[in-house]
């Protein structure tokens, strides 16, 4: 697993979990922004990013939180803020629960941690037969239609940034977590990955207490503001900001506003 680590050793950690189909550079902005007083962790789950690609892993939520758990341990993290994103809120809100004792604040974006309410018609194209590998594993065409109907800035993504969220995923290999995190989405029951994630609801009151920030893009079109409802459901006295004009990649469309939120929240959350 590759991770980025940078500031401080000695600062309270920040960790940085992303979703699909992005890896820890859709975080480059938070970490030049808060690495000069803080411990800044983001990683690359395995498949992704810059981390190793195996073709015959098993790549399903319950092992990303494993991975998540096995690097908190590993770097011995203490009073972590947990800043999740996309997939990366179920990984990340996974693993918090299981290491309790080492989180001590909660920063979400545009993120899921139950299972899904609803499935959008463009992300269950990616999951027909044939056409959902040749589709994302093949031609990529998942992560590069994220470049532009994941953000909502008038005149999209700069190319540099759109090409530094495509570039590790540059082969039929090296897009197989792409395709996995896909087929990861329970639709039902049946789903071994459905009762991880209402395990993971489940225990999301007890998490109340803690300091918390939800940071949404209100125009999403997957993690929709019902998410946002829901969890606001949970945590009644969780600290809210909408980007009424924000889109799913809202650390994208809103980076500096993002950085100074996050600041301030770390900040009065000491």
């Amino acid at each position: 697993m590759h991770y980025v680590d940078e500031g401080p050793r000695d600062a309270p950690p920040v960790l940085m979990v992303h979703g699909n189909p992005t890896w820890s550079f859709y975080y480059r902005n938070l970490i030049a922004g808060l690495s000069d007083r803080f411990r800044t962790i983001a990683i690359d789950h395995i498949g992704c990013g810059l981390s190793d690609k195996p073709q015959d892993y098993d790549y399903c939520l319950q092992n990303h939180i494993d991975n998540v758990c096995n690097l908190v341990e590993r770097l011995d993290l203490q009073n972590t803020t947990l800043v999740a994103h996309d997939w990366g809120g179920a990984i990340g809100l996974g693993a918090l629960q299981k290491l309790r004792e080492r989180f001590s604040k909660i920063v979400l974006f545009n993120t899921a941690a139950f299972p899904p309410p609803f499935i959008p018609f463009r992300i269950r194209v990616c999951r027909w037969p044939v056409f959902g590998k040749v589709g994302l594993q093949g031609m990529n065409l998942f992560a590069k239609a994220a470049v532009t109907m994941a953000t909502e800035r008038p005149d999209g993504l700069p190319q540099d940034v759109a090409d530094g969220l495509l570039a590790p995923y540059d082969s039929w290999s090296n897009r197989i977590a792409t395709y996995k995190f896909v087929k990861d989405i329970p639709l039902s029951r049946s789903h071994k990955t459905w009762e991880v994630l209402e395990r993971i609801e489940a225990g999301l009151p007890e998490l109340g207490c803690m300091p918390i920030r939800l940071i949404w893009g209100m125009k999403d079109w997957c993690f929709r503001p019902e998410c946002l409802d829901r969890f606001e459901s949970h945590w009644p006295d969780a600290v809210v900001t909408k980007f009424e004009n924000g889109g799913h990649y809202i650390v994208e469309d809103e980076p500096e506003k993002i950085v100074s939120l996050v600041r301030e929240f770390l900040d009065a959350a000491k």
